[in-house]
């Protein structure tokens, strides 16, 4: 099957060393109707990979649990999303909270305000959520929050840094208190210089929440301009402006090779460089995704199917 050739000689061949250890523990990101999709995640995607599941506008919990319980009982470690202005309430979060542990057995979080502009009810950031104890009161062993490595309007209307940096200092004192540990789960980006001096400067700051870098999966050119200009990614726009220039490539998919070889560069020249792990948005499907990681991960890439 072609989706398999990851055991060919030829492919272990081509990896390169350092791309290999750099996608090592990677994780992906899915929802429940993308889900529904996959047969079995188990010949896709190495074991005990963390998915993400997203939870857009309007997705019923009940398709959110259920999509987590059917992750965790194909052996995969489960991190839903909890988007602050779409949860009404403290009873609602309990509540959430309560159902992914007692159905899908869920010790993993993504908290983030959640691209809605106005809030549903109490909550309308990450950090109202946080203080309400109620992670660490259910055990949760990992709580994510999210990291911008590109200005976000959304944050800092005034195209500034302020907000974003006033929040990042918050959730560095946070992780201090809690027995979760944290992690910076970025926007994807297109470009490395950006990202390292991005990464650099939070070092700078004093933050050492680990960083786990978006990155774009293999999309059409088309797909990945679309996604980058809903989310708000603003720098790093201009690679992917720069190739729709060039007609011969607009109908090739656009692959994340450039940005994931020279941060698995900069990673083995730098070790202590805190981009820790890769996390995937798979724009162009999650068996492309996982084709793409297959062919030139190695080992940090085989299925759980086929290790």
């Amino acid at each position: 099957m072609a989706l398999l050739n990851f055991a060919r000689k030829k492919d272990v061949d081509t990896v390169s060393a350092h791309l290999e250890a750099f996608l090592q523990g990677y994780s992906i990101e899915v929802m429940p109707r993308t889900a529904e999709k996959i047969e079995d995640f188990r010949d896709l995607l190495p074991k005990g990979t963390r998915i993400y599941v997203a939870h857009i506008e309007g997705t019923p919990i009940d398709d959110m649990v259920a999509t987590a319980k059917r992750i965790k009982d194909e052996g995969y470690a489960v991190m839903p999303h909890f988007p602050a202005r779409i949860i009404k309430d403290e009873a609602t979060l309990a509540d959430w909270i309560a159902r992914y542990q007692g159905e899908a057995d869920v010790k993993q979080a993504l908290l983030l305000a959640g691209g809605v502009e106005k809030p549903h009810g109490d909550y309308h950031c990450s950090m109202q959520l946080l203080e309400t104890g109620l992670f660490d009161k259910a055990g949760f062993t990992n709580l994510h929050v999210a990291g911008h490595p590109e200005v976000n309007k959304d944050i800092d209307p005034d195209g500034s840094t302020k907000n974003v940096t006033a929040a990042l200092s918050w959730k560095q004192e946070f992780s201090k208190r809690t027995d979760a540990k944290m992690a910076l789960a970025t926007q994807f980006c297109f470009e490395s210089g950006p990202v390292i001096k991005w990464a650099d400067n939070l070092v700078a700051q004093g933050i050492d929440i680990p960083v786990h870098i978006g990155i774009a999966g293999p999309a059409k050119l088309q797909t990945m301009i679309k996604f980058a200009i809903a989310c708000g990614v603003g720098p790093s726009l201009r690679v992917l402006q720069k190739r729709a220039k060039d007609v011969t490539k607009l109908l090739l998919p656009f692959e994340p090779n450039s940005i994931l070889s020279e941060l698995a560069d900069h990673k083995a020249a730098h070790p202590d460089f805190n981009i820790a792990k890769v996390h995937f948005f798979p724009l162009g499907g999650i068996k492309t995704n996982a084709t793409w990681a297959m062919t030139h991960g190695g080992s940090s890439a085989v299925p759980a199917s086929h290790s």
